[in-house]
């Protein structure tokens, strides 16, 4: 499962398995786990992360979505 990202405590990656899937991420700190949806950026599904924390990922993932698309790109040899 490849990191592509860390910042503040939270470590965004992906499945090398989920091909068959768009292209999204996954993110987790403290036993905390969500995933979203990179195109557009959507939230697919969440554990234990307030609304403020979820909203933070958002701004994140928006922020750093087309180095994560890249990477997941590159990974994936699409």
């Amino acid at each position: 499962m490849p990191t592509v990202l860390r910042i503040d405590g939270f470590r965004f990656f992906f499945f090398s398995n989920e091909l068959q899937e768009p292209a999204h991420i996954h993110v987790e700190a403290g036993g905390r786990y969500a995933k979203f949806w990179l195109e557009p950026v959507e939230l697919m599904q969440s554990t234990g992360f307030s609304g403020p924390e979820l909203t933070r990922l958002r701004d994140l993932i928006t922020d750093n979505r087309e180095l994560l698309k890249e990477r997941w790109d590159e990974f994936f040899h699409l």
